[in-house]
């Protein structure tokens, strides 16, 4: 694992972002919005003891949100309740690429508020995922060898068809729909805030554009200051915010392929960018190793995930400085496990 402390008070914003907003803190909002979907209701958060060298750890499990076995069932659906409280969705198409989640979270907003949704996956994605965006009435539309080629063709199809791209990042000239998206995670956020019995001292967040940690690091800081020391987590082969925020500006991370397929993003959100330049205390880098041997002992404490979904409990497993039994630690499991 390779770790690097930030000395984030002193940082400078990278470059580019004079424009971009920081994230929002707002949680009000989705959290009444959000209560209208099915299976709407609060997720658990457990308090572990005597685990990875922790006094206390709180997980904040997600594998049960809105029945979709992500926090991205959070985001999308968010911002077509946003657009439905507004207007008549009925005849938008959302379209969107996806390597996982998000794209249910998509599928399932467009079937609970009357849109409809078209969903492009690469090659690569397992055909029981295209089954399951079937399910919620999605059209799925395969394009490409990786998840880059099917976010292009995506792209494209917006565009010609006059469709409504509903990515989970944000880039330039792309920021409006985003912002919103991860105002969705700030219900997890708030629910973890009012769920913890104290203030944790560290707060692991793993990182794939940056939507997870970003929006909630925010939140995390408005609720509790300065006090939690945040650490965001990436995979070594896939360290985009981390290599960004070093390099000063937004940079693309060419590199091999991650085990923690959800969090293999060579590019990061700008703003995601912005607001962990400003927010995060510590990057820590870890090897897909580190994160498959995590996978039996989460099973053990019943808390059976992927190795995307557990990357901040497996670096804390790993044996990260500074942490001992004054130590009280919060994770958030993102995701159920595959199988």
């Amino acid at each position: 694992m390779k770790i690097h402390q930030q000395s984030r008070h002193l940082s400078a914003e990278p470059e580019g972002l004079s424009d971009i907003p920081f994230p929002s803190v707002n949680a009000s909002a989705p959290r009444r919005l959000l209560g209208r979907c099915p299976d709407a209701g609060d997720t658990a958060l457990h308090v572990l003891t005597e685990f990875g060298g922790a006094g206390q750890v709180f997980v904040k499990d997600e594998r049960a949100r809105m029945g979709l076995g992500s926090f991205k069932a959070l985001g999308a659906a968010y911002v077509i309740a946003h657009a439905a409280q507004h207007s008549n969705v009925s005849d938008v198409i959302y379209v969107t690429a996806s390597a996982g989640n998000h794209g249910l979270s998509v599928a399932a907003g467009a079937q609970v508020f009357g849109a409809k949704a078209v969903i492009y996956l690469s090659q690569t994605v397992p055909e029981s995922f295209a089954t399951k965006l079937r399910a919620h009435s999605a059209e799925v539309v395969r394009a490409g060898e990786n998840y880059e080629s099917s976010m292009e063709a995506a792209q494209k199809a917006a565009t010609e068809n006059g469709w409504v791209l509903l990515s989970d990042s944000s880039w330039e000239g792309y920021i409006e729909i985003p912002h919103r998206l991860m105002e969705g995670y700030l219900v997890m956020a708030a629910e973890a805030v009012e769920q913890a019995p104290q203030t944790p001292t560290h707060i692991f967040l793993q990182a794939g554009v940056g939507g997870l940690a970003t929006a909630t690091a925010a939140y995390f800081r408005h609720a509790w200051g300065n006090e939690p020391v945040i650490i965001v987590v990436e995979p070594e082969s896939a360290p985009a915010i981390f290599n960004s925020i070093i390099a000063g500006k937004a940079t693309n991370t060419p590199g091999a392929v991650s085990n923690m397929g959800r969090l293999d993003c060579k590019e990061p959100s700008l703003i995601a960018l912005k607001g962990l330049a400003r927010d995060a205390d510590m990057f820590a880098l870890i090897s897909d190793e580190t994160a498959e041997q995590a996978m039996p002992v989460l099973s053990t404490k019943g808390l059976a995930t992927t190795p995307s979904g557990g990357a901040g409990l497996a670096a804390l497993l790993s044996g990260f400085p500074d942490i001992d039994q004054t130590s009280r630690v919060l994770c958030i499991l993102s995701e159920e496990s595959d199988t």
